[in-house]
């Protein structure tokens, strides 16, 4: 297919999504919302090193060249296909290189046909490319494989996931989510960690927020948008992994001009204007999106 025609009816598949999903066409020329702007992302931004962001393994290293190894998860096994029996024998974390939310937790011991079940869904994730559908290019790139890591957490739960939001080489939200097995919940927070809506059950801080805001900081110094993600076990932040797309820029933000604030900080940091004082609030963060 002609270059000119693919990015033609990829650019058609985009804004009938976002028609589809917000009621109106997206503008693509001049983006000004946060869910237009990851659209326009996903057509025009082909930054040769965004694969690297997205491949698990690779996102990895280079985040230890630049924290150091001490925040990395460790890669206890990694391949295409499962082996016929579990490469580990600890509660782990099995993931796709390649993609996004597929992922399972290994309950040791695992055999029969419980690891048989699971060994064929890894097979359908790896089966296709991600991203294909939502046009979320970096993706494609991206080697398909699987890799095993430890369980982090010192509970049976999943640790909680700090998403930190850098626009300009500043992290301005941190977004928390808890109880991702069950009764999932999230809380956007500014950089000092005060909730960006009134709660009766704050989220506390994590011991480790100075050091997990610097660390995105650095790790995301090459972009005008990126999300960092981390864990923080016993006081120690983990770094988990990168996001290019959130939500696909399709999902509805809860809070009344969210969207407009944080297209104005991307907006910002793509004109490579002075990024807003930290705690900043834009004009436009009560005007309904």
């Amino acid at each position: 297919m002609p270059l000119d025609l693919r990015a033609a009816r990829a650019r058609s598949r985009v804004r009938l999504t976002y028609l589809s999903r917000f009621g109106r066409f997206p503008d693509l020329a001049h983006p000004r919302l946060f869910t237009e702007w990851v659209q326009w992302r996903k057509l025009n931004d082909r930054s040769a090193h965004h694969p690297l962001l997205m491949d698990k393994i690779a996102a990895k290293a280079r985040a230890e060249k630049t924290l150091g190894p001490e925040w990395i998860i460790p890669t206890l096994w990694s391949g295409r296909t499962l082996p016929s029996r579990p490469p580990v024998s600890t509660r782990a974390m099995l993931k796709a290189r390649h993609g996004c939310n597929q992922n399972a937790v290994l309950d040791m011991p695992l055999a029969g046909q419980a690891w048989d079940r699971l060994r064929d869904t890894a097979r359908q994730w790896c089966a296709r490319p991600y991203g294909t559908v939502l046009d979320e290019w970096a993706y494609s790139p991206v080697p398909r494989g699987l890799l095993i890591e430890p369980f982090v957490s010192d509970t049976r739960e999943l640790p909680i996931d700090y998403k930190i939001h850098v626009f300009g080489g500043m992290a301005t939200h941190v977004q928390v989510h808890v109880n991702r097995g069950k009764n999932h919940r999230w809380m956007l927070h500014d950089r000092a960690f005060k909730p960006l809506k009134p709660t009766t059950d704050p989220m506390p801080a994590p011991r480790s927020l100075t050091a997990m805001l610097a660390a995105a900081e650095a790790l995301a110094s090459r972009e005008d948008y990126l999300r960092v993600d981390f864990y923080e076990v016993r006081g120690q932040p983990l770094f988990g992994e990168y996001c290019l797309y959130p939500g696909s820029g399709l999902d509805r933000f809860a809070l009344p001009g969210l969207d407009k604030e944080f297209g104005a900080l991307w907006s910002h940091a793509r004109q490579g204007r002075p990024m807003p004082a930290p705690g900043w609030r834009s004009a436009w963060s009560e005007v309904p999106a």
